[in-house]
């Protein structure tokens, strides 16, 4: 199996990598999300200009291999723009289920004009589901959606939501809505991002396409993010660890600098371990995707061993540190933070484990 990029795909990769390594070190990312939006809109309207917001809403031009490329460049760097949430995942339903007329809105979107945000999950969701609370009720020839998102990740900032609820006759629509016609409780997370509470009281919706059972749709877009997830967590985990290597290898204890204590140099690597088995979920994830092949379990092993490995690089990398990579002034802690909020988005390890352990009876064979 080839896993070499294609020279398209090594040039977008070069392109944002060089855009963000320009706009982000440690402490202009930490001012940036220290600021009211959280994020930069300059560096917004540059992913714009280079053609990023727009991945994936033409699948014959760009796919879930270029997403990934992108996502594992935004994790190195730290960029707390929205790339996924308030872009790529959102506008790829746009793209799959909407009509003519509301496709149209992807221009703006890809231009960085217009911020969506997919208003999907509610208190209580632990595990991916596409049942929700959320009703929907139809008024002569309008819809009204009436419920509570939580969290709605770049639904602070958004302009036009994509919300699931469910149909008066059985299955679960997707709508879009006017962030106007909402109440939102806007709030940072701990990690740097920004969310919001959504609540939607009788809010004015527009079906997304017809009105149809939007579960597998939505089950499709739940794989993409968090194949997208995996990508960014990737190029996180990469950072942490080249971070913590370059620190033993300056760091003195004793006279000699910290590499030399054999016990340390093996437990770096073993994070490279971590790394490489998370780098190939990765791939298999975002391959499978572009094979057409949306399959939510291959999305569960890649969180769940995502998640193993984030949480060990994480750990390993701020006790290697020793005190210094606790301080928000320096940088392990942050992608310590990062890590751990990825691990837990739309399923925690321990969530994935119990999808496939519920699911291993459709298995003929299962190995350890």
């Amino acid at each position: 199996m080839d896993f070499q990029l294609s020279d398209e795909q090594a040039l977008l990769r070069d392109t944002t990598r060089d855009l963000l390594s320009r706009t982000y070190d440690p402490e202009s990312r930490n001012k940036v999300i220290e600021s009211d939006l959280g994020w930069s809109r300059d560096v917004w309207s540059q992913l714009a200009d280079t053609g990023i917001l727009g991945l994936g809403f033409e699948p014959d031009e760009a796919g879930q291999i270029e997403i990934m490329v992108v996502l594992t460049e935004i994790g190195r760097r730290l960029a707390p723009e929205p790339v996924v949430h308030a872009a790529l995942a959102p506008g790829a339903l746009i793209a799959e289920r909407g009509s003519d007329s509301q496709k149209q809105l992807l221009d703006e979107v890809a231009a960085g004009q217009k911020l969506l945000a997919f208003a999907h999950l509610e208190t209580g969701h632990r595990r991916p589901t596409p049942t929700v609370a959320t009703q929907a009720a139809r008024q002569g020839d309008s819809w009204t959606l009436s419920g509570t998102k939580n969290p709605v990740l770049a639904g602070d900032c958004a302009d036009t939501l994509v919300v699931s609820a469910a149909l008066p006759d059985g299955g679960t629509g997707l709508f879009l809505v006017d962030t106007d016609a909402v109440s939102r409780h806007p709030y940072p997370t701990f990690d740097g991002q920004r969310g919001a509470q959504i609540k939607l009281d009788s809010a004015p919706a527009e079906p997304l396409g017809d009105v149809l059972d939007a579960s597998p749709a939505i089950r499709d877009a739940i794989v993409r993010i968090q194949s997208a997830l995996c990508a960014e967590a990737l190029g996180a985990m990469e950072e942490a660890l080249r971070l913590t290597t370059e620190y033993l290898k300056t760091r003195k204890q004793f006279g000699v600098t910290l590499n030399k204590f054999q016990a340390l140099t093996q437990r770096a690597a073993d994070m490279y371990v971590s790394l490489e088995l998370a780098r190939s979920m990765s791939f298999y994830a975002a391959m499978s995707i572009a094979d057409g092949n949306l399959d939510p379990m291959i999305a569960s092993r890649a969180k769940l061993q995502i998640g193993r490995s984030a949480r060990h690089i994480a750990q390993e990398s701020i006790q290697l540190h020793g005190g210094i990579g606790m301080t928000a002034e320096y940088p392990v802690s942050h992608y310590a933070a990062r890590l751990t909020a990825i691990e837990h988005t739309l399923g925690s390890s321990q969530d994935h484990l119990q999808v496939l352990i519920d699911h291993i009876a459709d298995y003929d064979l299962a190995r350890l």
